[in-house]
């Protein structure tokens, strides 16, 4: 045990030793060039200010990352309930189409459905979903449309809409679902 002493008070003397010698080092440096501590303090003065602008630097651009994210989050998070309510605003589109003319009989189902779907449309408004409807004839885009078909229909342009299956619907700048389209292969 008294070995295990020895040991540790040796280990300290050492220690002490080392620490004694890099402060003579110190102060005969200090003592014989001033210059060269001056230099080595304004070197680390220079890299501590580096790396405090380098800090503030990463810490402005994660601010700046924070806010587009949450921007981004505002006007997209609701991408998956929208895309959810397509389906709804497709069979109510389908249901006023089915329910042909207004009758007596069939004149209040038909108003119901009818304002159901303007409330809809409103709130689609109003969360930044915009309608893409395009028409026959219309020129196909790939950003917007997707073709479903190609047919060669005679009297057709190449390239141009013949027939609309379904609405396509952006969120704010988004494309949310494409508009599905037949288009036209006729070169005649």
């Amino acid at each position: 045990m008294n070995e295990d002493k020895l040991e540790t008070l040796d280990e300290l003397a050492a220690a002490a030793e080392e620490v004694q010698a890099e402060a003579d080092a110190a102060d005969a440096a200090a003592e014989g060039g001033d210059a060269d501590v001056i230099a080595a303090l304004t070197a680390e003065r220079d890299e501590m200010r580096d790396k405090f602008m380098r800090a503030l630097a990463d810490a402005d651009n994660a601010r700046k990352r924070a806010d587009k994210d949450r921007r981004e989050a505002e006007a997209y998070g609701g991408t998956r309930l929208a895309r959810d309510l397509l389906p709804v605003y497709d069979n109510m589109k389908r249901a006023i189409e089915a329910a042909g003319e207004k009758t007596e009989a069939n004149s209040a189902l038909i108003e119901g459905i009818e304002l159901t779907m303007r409330e809809l449309l409103n709130v689609f408004s109003k969360h930044g979903m915009v309608i893409i409807a395009p028409e026959v004839g219309d020129k196909f885009d790939p950003n917007e449309h997707e073709a479903m078909f190609e047919a060669p229909v005679p009297g057709t342009v190449a390239g141009h809409i013949i027939q609309v299956s379904a609405e396509g619907f952006m969120l704010h700048d988004r494309l949310l679902r494409p508009a599905q389209v037949g288009v036209s292969s006729f070169t005649g």
